[in-house]
């Protein structure tokens, strides 16, 4: 009889504090209303006839009917399916079909939300406290527009962003070579970076190897980018990972890219050259995105079988694993010191 394998479960919480990402821009339109599982509750997004986007509680607090089955949005509220009771973006009910005044206690329970570069960054905190640091707004004049997959795996947020500081994983994962670090790591609050670059192999379009260099910026344990710079052929990148508990056991690993404008195609490729520029520019897109996409494609089984080492034998090139296990201490109450706590909830 084959017995299923039980992955060992993760020792912290499965859903730390911080922000993100609920879903792309991209995939909400005006009017629509649209169910999500994350950190182990159901909410709806929701974005209104002027264009705002808002997380709420699936349930009305009035009666319980789910506003992701039937619910609609009426103008700046969303309407449940149920008794037609209207709330808006504060969670406030703002109409009733009785003409009567409405219940004080029908709160719409709601989730900080941003909309930024073409995300929606939902804010989760275990104690209920309101965000204490933001992501920053990128500045995307002069990049592609976003190129974006996503899959659900078994997995946990912090265990997919420590790829971002663990160096040893490179060659022996992915085949890059000449690992080389540029700017050590830095912890400044929820912000951890460091620069690094490798030598890969040529690409289809590409005949032959390269150097690229990465600048890493992880904001928390769900929402991380890597500036890419190719050197050789004048190309920038700006690939994102975008990590989101469900349920306990499973995420959301969401991934996206776009181009600098900046980008010379003919330098990658005498091909490109006879090409308009947009063109052309879309075109390196989507290979440099196919390729992104492989790359991650190398860790997913990794990730999704692997239990976690605490403490882990650490070798001299591993990378800085300790620093970024010790700087994902803030995200979990239970690791905090209580006076951290204290000081978040003022």
């Amino acid at each position: 009889m084959n017995i299923p394998e039980q992955k060992p479960a993760f020792p912290y919480s499965a859903f730390p504090d911080g922000w993100y990402v609920a879903g792309f821009s991209s995939s909400l339109a005006r009017g629509e209303v649209k169910r999500l599982t994350a950190h182990g509750q159901n909410w709806v997004l929701w974005r209104t006839e002027s264009g705002r986007a808002f997380m709420s509680d699936a349930y009305c607090p009035h009666m319980g009917a789910h506003l992701g089955h039937g619910g609609k949005v009426r103008g700046e509220a969303i309407e449940c399916p149920f008794h037609l009771f209207c709330f808006d973006g504060n969670g406030a009910c703002v109409s009733t079909p009785y003409g009567t005044k409405v219940p004080p206690k029908a709160k719409l329970p709601m989730v900080p939300l941003e909309e930024k570069h073409g995300l929606l960054l939902a804010w989760f905190h275990s104690e209920g406290h309101a965000p204490h640091w933001q992501v920053p707004a990128l500045d995307m004049t002069g990049w592609l527009p976003l190129a974006t997959e996503e899959w659900v795996l078994e997995t946990h947020p912090q265990e997919t962003t420590e790829n971002s500081v663990d160096l040893g994983h490179l060659p022996a994962v992915h085949g890059y070579r000449d690992v080389e670090i540029l700017k050590p790591v830095e912890v400044h609050g929820p912000l951890l970076t460091t620069r690094y670059a490798v030598t890969r192999k040529g690409l289809p379009f590409i005949t032959k190897d390269f150097r690229m260099e990465f600048t890493i910026s992880v904001w928390g344990l769900g929402y991380s980018f890597v500036d890419v710079e190719v050197p050789a052929f004048r190309m920038k990148s700006r690939n994102f990972v975008l990590v989101s508990p469900i349920d306990g056991r499973h995420s959301y690993f969401r991934s996206a890219m776009t181009v600098s404008e900046d980008t010379d195609p003919k330098g990658l490729s005498p091909a490109l050259a006879i090409l308009p520029k947009a063109l052309a520019l879309r075109l390196v897109r989507a290979a440099a995105f196919r390729s992104y996409v492989a790359d991650i494609k190398q860790d997913l089984d990794i990730w999704q079988t692997k239990r976690y080492v605490e403490p882990p034998a650490l070798a001299v090139g591993d990378g800085p694993i300790g620093v970024y296990r010790r700087y994902c201490r803030q995200f979990y109450s239970e690791l905090r010191p209580a006076a951290q706590s204290v000081a978040q909830a003022s």
